[in-house]
């Protein structure tokens, strides 16, 4: 079945970063799109962004509260999803999931999600 597990997690301050890893296993890793949502309390769980397989290669799709501070990518050899988070901000304070998808670039739709880990930005 498939299992994904995430961690990396942590208390940051402000203007800092995190690494998230996300081990995925029970399924061809390689031939999935894998995204990251977060969810804050009392919150929807959100889109951060996520890597889309295309024929010509992956493409990178970052939702505008992530873009230019996160980073998606992926090592197939380990099946292992990464996020790499900089210039942490306090809204960034979130349980982040990693997710299996089935949607497409413009319309995400995940199909696994792991438990998740938790990010706290504060001072």
């Amino acid at each position: 079945q498939v299992q994904l597990v995430e961690s990396g997690g942590g208390l940051v301050q402000p203007g800092g970063s995190l690494r998230l890893s996300c081990a995925a296993s029970g399924f061809t890793f390689s031939r999935y799109s894998m995204s990251w949502y977060r969810q804050a309390p009392g919150e929807e769980r959100d889109f951060v962004g996520g890597i889309f397989i295309f024929p010509a290669g992956d493409s990178t799709k970052y939702a505008e509260s992530a873009a230019g501070r996160f980073t998606i990518s992926r090592d197939n050899t380990k099946n292992t999803l990464y996020l790499q988070m900089d210039s942490l901000k306090p809204e960034d304070t979130a349980v982040y999931h990693c997710a299996r998808e089935v949607g497409s670039i413009f319309n995400h739709r995940p199909a696994d999600l792991g438990p998740g880990t938790q990010v706290i930005v504060s001072s």
